[in-house]
Parts: structure tokens; C-alpha cells; sequence
């Protein structure tokens, strides 16, 4: 029975090389497999500066991949607060548009080129921001406890 399982595991392993990963969706497919199709990303519209601020703050930290919580996270807590408009549009643009997160942590970490359409002011703060120069301790998320001091 176990050398079953090794061979149907290793069969598996064999055909997602070859094939690479599927996605199914439950639609009427006829039975046949098919990828699902992600909408194409929109900026907002008429968000005003501090709802932005917060959504972007909130994706920052929300993300599909843990490095990424990390590092997004703690960019917004020392960035999101005086960026322009513009900036926050770039930024906005950075985290959402690219339906992988491994590219936006490839490009920000200089493993892979940028796409020119993802290289603007803040890609590059980003990547200056990812070198960690001041060696920081960046081990988890931070805590919101910084977004109330203002206010109190």
C-alpha cells in the first residue's frame, strides 16, 4: 500500500513539472479543466486620501505570502503617512495590479528586473526600502498601537 502512494505521489509530482499547476473552476466546463481568469485591475475612484491610506495600510499587511505581510507592512507604517496622491496611486498600483505576489517580491528584492510599468518613485523607494541599510530586525508585522498615538 505504501509504495502505492510514493507512486501515485511521484506520478503527480512528474505531471505538475510537465504540466504545471491548474486551476479549476466550477463553472460549466464541460468537465474539462480551465484556469481561472482574474479581473484586470482598476484603480478607484473616488476614494478620498485617508480611506486610501487605510485600504492601502490594510493590503499591506494582507497579503499572500508572509515575506511580503513583512516587508509591505512595515513600508507603509514609515511611508503611507506622506505620501502624495501620486504616490499612493503608484503604490496602490504596485500591490494590486500584479496577481502574483512572488513577482512584486522578486522586483522590490532586485531578483528579478522591474517591469517598466511597476518602475516609478516608489518601486524604487520600495527597493532602497528592502535593502534594509540600518540592518532593522524586520522579523514580523508591526502593531497598530502607532495609528492611535495622534489621537490620543
Amino acid at each position: 500500500m505504501l509504495s502505492l502512494v510514493r507512486c501515485r505521489s511521484s506520478l503527480l509530482s512528474a505531471f505538475i513539472r510537465r504540466q504545471g499547476p491548474r486551476f479549476l473552476t466550477t463553472g460549466d466546463t464541460g468537465g474539462r479543466d480551465s484556469e481561472i481568469q482574474l479581473p484586470v485591475w482598476k484603480e478607484r475612484t473616488g476614494e478620498t486620501t485617508e480611506i486610501k491610506r487605510a485600504r492601502l495600510l490594510y493590503e499591506s499587511r494582507k497579503r499572500g505570502m508572509l515575506e511580503n505581510c513583512i516587508l509591505l507592512s512595515l513600508f507603509a507604517k514609515k511611508y503611507l503617512g506622506t505620501m502624495t496622491d501620486t504616490q499612493l496611486s503608484q503604490y496602490d498600483r504596485i500591490i494590486n495590479e500584479p496577481s502574483n505576489d512572488w513577482d512584486i517580491y522578486y522586483w522590490v528584492t532586485g531578483a528579478q528586473e522591474t517591469p517598466e510599468e511597476f518602475n516609478n518613485e516608489i518601486m524604487h523607494l520600495l527597493q532602497e526600502y528592502a535593502k534594509n541599510r540600518e540592518m532593522e530586525q524586520r522579523l514580523r508585522q508591526p502593531d497598530l498601537d502607532y495609528l492611535f498615538k495622534e489621537s490620543q
